[in-house]
């Protein structure tokens, strides 16, 4: 095994056998298993608070980051405009959950007997695969039981998680494996957040969904239907959408409108904070796919979804 410190930018390979990324006692390096390291596009360096970040560059010209703390994608680029957003109080410091780009939630949406939003998106992934299909850089994370996780949610399991970056969009696949001897239970979803002009945004494809509103009162979330074809976010917004439509189009009201596609994502949920985060509610809005209801999970079974967003 070969030790990398992550303040050196490896070369690209086209062979793709990078095994993982940790940090001990402050410092980040990697281990490989043979002279290769990762594919075209794809580099790992070290980010913000040292910790260790992988960017992911096409042919084309687009650009993704993404930290493995949290296995959380923090930009994407397609030209010099980055369509995710991370908010200004977000603290890299692998002690907190990054507060932008694509966090995870997992295993538990929202509030519950755990953590709020799990624990998964202040945890540290592991890169176990990483190739280049005709210019466009892939790589996988994984997450695996830990004694953090155990004392929170006592199951063994693995979450493998696959970026893609293509020319106009970026691709992520969740596939969590019931690796216990026991079944378990779980909600998640993909907590993404996207720059926007808040006064300007709309998202379509949400009409005829049941809702859940979670505005005045989060505990009690009051129930209805989506009447409109068009919805905005004309203050604080905290809404679930149940069987929202598998391809949604947000207008960023920055001049682009992007296409949040899915499957296996039932569900979505629309956040803007307003005014209880004063200095940055204006230029973001949260879309997110979502799996409300609880994943019944056998040992030895899988759960997979899909999600990707594409510009014009």
């Amino acid at each position: 095994m070969v030790a990398i410190s992550m303040t050196w930018s490896p070369p690209s390979f086209t062979s793709s056998k990078l095994t993982r990324v940790n940090r001990y006692s402050g410092m980040a390096f990697a281990t490989v298993n043979n002279k290769d390291t990762v594919s075209v596009g794809v580099k790992v360096t070290e980010g913000l608070g040292n910790l260790p970040k992988v960017v992911l560059t096409s042919s084309h010209g687009s650009e993704a980051e993404l930290y493995l703390y949290g296995g959380c994608v923090t930009s994407w680029k397609v030209g010099s405009k980055d369509l995710l957003f991370v908010r200004p109080d977000a603290v890299f410091n692998g002690q907190k959950p990054i507060s932008g780009g694509i966090p995870h939630c997992f295993p538990q949406f929202g509030p519950g007997p755990m953590q709020q939003h799990g624990f998964a998106r202040n945890s540290d992934w592991s890169i176990v695969d990483s190739e280049n299909v005709d210019g466009s850089p892939v790589i996988t994370l994984e997450l695996k039981e830990s004694p953090y996780s155990r004392a929170m949610w006592d199951y063994s399991f693995q979450a493998l998680y696959k970026i893609t970056l293509h020319e106009k969009s970026l691709s992520t696949e969740l596939k969590i494996t019931n690796t216990d001897k026991k079944p378990f239970s779980f909600t998640t979803a993909l907590h993404t957040y996207f720059s926007a002009s808040v006064s300007g945004a709309s998202v379509r494809g949400l009409k005829g969904c049941k809702t859940l509103n979670k505005d005045p009162d989060p505990k009690n979330p009051i129930e209805g239907k989506e009447e409109r074809d068009v919805v905005t976010y004309p203050g604080f917004v905290d809404c679930v959408y149940l069987g929202a439509s598998n391809e949604l189009y947000l207008d960023n009201g920055l001049g682009d409108v992007i296409s949040i596609k899915n499957t296996n994502w039932p569900d979505a949920v629309l956040w803007n904070p307003h005014l209880t985060m004063e200095a940055c509610y204006k230029d973001f809005v949260c879309v997110e796919n979502a799996q409300i209801g609880s994943v019944d999970l056998e040992p030895e079974k899988s759960w997979v979804a899909t999600q990707q967003l594409s510009v014009g």
